[in-house]
């Protein structure tokens, strides 16, 4: 198996605490065989073996983007795109964003749901190569109420029979994650308000108990406080968004349940939106301030954040995650523990430990090069010089390589 090694002037091995000058990463397939210092990685280079230069730059794991929409195409109406869109048109444009993706580093991202399967098609579309991507998860179509958050994806249901039997469904579609709206969201026009609950503490426990027993997880939306105990006390594996809306509009961060997250080390992921800046500059920075502290405080608090856009909704666009970094940076988060929200910390909330997120021997070889040092400067993770997806090579267009041979 023909092997590459990839050498620069810094390397992140992942959790970014792990930083080394002179470092380099050799690859087999599609699996890492040696990464650390240059001097330790290059003895185990087989003769023939093709090598690729970049000195100026830092080499460190592929980002993971927790939360996207792949079916959604960030526009000011994604919804009627995709109800008026039929498959093939869709597909294709899912494909195209998901190389957008690829573009900005990301080498594994979690499609949190789509409408008929499609993900799932492009999932293995990437997987054999004929089409470039990141690795996806898929959720197929999220569990909602009737008429309720992204009904139209497909997946209504009402009482524990239908939740367990889409469950199933889902999972005999490829599923590779079961998502449930447990509160509604402000992209369904006329569904229930994102504060409000949409199934009861004994539905969603019947979601968990039919996923874990088909050995899924279970990802679920919720914006409302009471939304956010249900899904505690139902034992989900992630909590997205986690914004403690309340019925008057405000955010209403309750310390008992930020203590049961903390305890049970479930990760949330805010899927915060890439477009923040104009948010905060549209409200001001008192409001803003007021409306950003819950997110503050469970960073402060130790609540496992991973890194997620909703990429698909209006605005936040594909490859838009270093932006949805720099939201934690203006919180006052450190680069490294940055970093490692969409590397190390993501791949273990995704249960892609030991498979992503570092550059390790035996790990699937999914890799980033940047120009310039992301913990000295966020901004670097936009000059993607090359990205590495299960072992085949992705060049931005904009990126120049240097090949040696």
């Amino acid at each position: 198996m023909s092997q590459i090694l990839i050498t620069a002037g810094r390397i992140l091995l992942g959790p970014s605490s792990t930083y080394m000058q002179d470092g380099a990463v050799l690859i087999a397939g599609d699996v890492i065989v040696a990464a650390g210092a240059r001097n330790d990685v290059l003895p185990r280079a087989e003769p023939g073996c093709r090598m690729l230069e970049l000195p100026d730059s830092t080499l460190m794991p592929g980002l993971i983007d927790c939360h996207v929409h792949l079916a959604f195409d960030a526009g000011p109406d994604p919804v009627t795109t995709v109800t008026e869109s039929n498959d093939a048109t869709l597909l294709l444009g899912m494909a195209g964003r998901a190389r957008q993706l690829l573009d900005a580093g990301v080498t594994t991202a979690r499609d949190l749901g789509d409408r008929g399967g499609l993900a799932v098609r492009l999932r293995e579309a990437i997987a054999e190569g004929s089409v470039a991507g990141p690795r996806l998860l898929t959720a197929t179509a999220p569990l909602t109420s009737r008429t309720g958050h992204c009904w139209f994806l497909g997946g209504e249901v009402e009482g524990e029979a239908e939740i367990r039997e889409k469950v199933r469904r889902n999972a005999e579609e490829g599923a590779d994650v079961i998502k449930v709206m447990a509160t509604g969201g402000g992209l369904t026009r006329g569904g229930p308000a994102i504060w409000q609950t949409q199934f009861t503490t004994e539905e969603l426990a019947a979601v968990v108990d039919e996923a874990h027993r088909l050995g899924l997880p279970v990802a679920a939306h919720a914006h409302g406080v009471q939304g956010i105990a249900a899904v505690i006390a139902a034992g989900v594996d992630t909590i997205e968004h986690c914004s403690w809306m309340t019925e008057d509009g405000t955010s209403d961060l309750r310390e008992d349940l930020l203590t049961q997250i903390i305890a049970k080390e479930i990760p949330v992921c805010p899927a915060n939106h890439p477009n923040w800046r104009s948010f905060a500059d549209r409200v001001g920075p008192e409001k803003a301030s007021e409306l950003f502290a819950p997110m503050r405080r469970m960073a402060e608090s130790g609540v496992r954040l991973v890194a997620g856009t909703d990429a698909g909704i209006p605005r936040a666009v594909f490859g838009g995650l270093v932006s949805s970094l720099e939201f934690f940076e203006y919180l006052g988060v450190p680069r490294e523990r940055i970093i490692d929200m969409a590397t190390s910390e993501a791949a273990a909330a995704l249960g892609l430990d030991g498979q992503a997120g570092r550059l390790a021997e035996g790990h699937r070889a999914d890799v980033l090069v940047v120009d310039g040092d992301p913990l000295a400067d966020l901004d670097a993770l936009r000059a993607v010089r090359l990205t590495v997806a299960g072992g085949r090579l992705h060049v931005p267009e904009q990126a120049v390589l240097r090949t040696a041979h």
